[in-house]
C-alpha cells in the first residue's frame, strides 16, 4: 500500500468530503478552511481539513448559519480541527437556537392551512385571532410567528 499523503488536492478532498470542489473553494473564501498552494499554484489540504469539513456540512445541514460555524471554528485554539468535545460544546451553544427554531417551524406547520401569521389568507378567521389588526403596530408583514418567537425568548 502506498503511504498516506499528509497533505490532499483539492479533488480529493472534495470527492473524500462529498462536496464540489466550489463548495471548498467556497469555505475556503469565507476562511472555514485554509490550504497552502504549491509553487504551481495548486491547493494543498491538510488531511485534518475533512473533519472541517464534516463539521461545516452538518453544522450547515441542522441550519447553522456559516456565520455562527465561522465563530466555531475561530473559537478553536490555532485553528485547529474540532474534536469531539469541541462538537459537543459548540452543539449545546446552538442547542437553544435550534429549539426555538424548531417551535417556530412547528407554529407554522400548524398554523399553514389556516394563517401565515396575519400576512393575511384568512380574512374570515383573522378578526378573531388579530382583532382590529393589532398587530400591525409590532411591525410589517407576517407578525404572529415573530410574536410568538419573542414570547418564547423571555423568561
Amino acid at each position: 500500500m502506498p503511504p498516506i499523503a499528509k497533505e490532499l488536492t483539492v479533488g480529493q478532498v472534495a470527492e473524500r468530503a462529498g462536496v464540489a470542489v466550489s463548495a471548498l473553494h467556497f469555505y475556503e473564501r469565507q476562511g472555514l478552511i485554509h490550504s497552502r498552494r504549491t509553487t504551481g499554484n495548486q491547493r494543498r489540504y491538510r488531511r485534518d481539513t475533512l473533519r472541517r469539513v464534516s463539521f461545516i456540512r452538518i453544522s450547515q445541514r441542522v441550519g447553522i448559519p456559516l456565520a455562527r460555524i465561522r465563530q466555531a471554528l475561530d473559537s478553536l485554539p490555532d485553528n485547529r480541527t474540532p474534536t469531539p468535545r469541541d462538537w459537543a460544546r459548540v452543539s449545546q451553544q446552538w442547542r437553544d437556537e435550534l429549539d426555538t427554531r424548531i417551535n417556530q417551524l412547528t407554529r407554522l406547520r400548524d398554523d399553514l392551512t389556516n394563517c401565515i401569521g396575519c400576512g393575511c389568507l384568512s380574512l374570515d378567521s383573522c378578526t378573531l385571532s388579530n382583532p382590529e389588526d393589532v398587530l400591525s403596530t409590532t411591525g410589517p408583514g407576517a407578525r404572529r410567528l415573530l410574536v410568538d418567537a419573542l414570547k418564547d425568548k423571555t423568561p
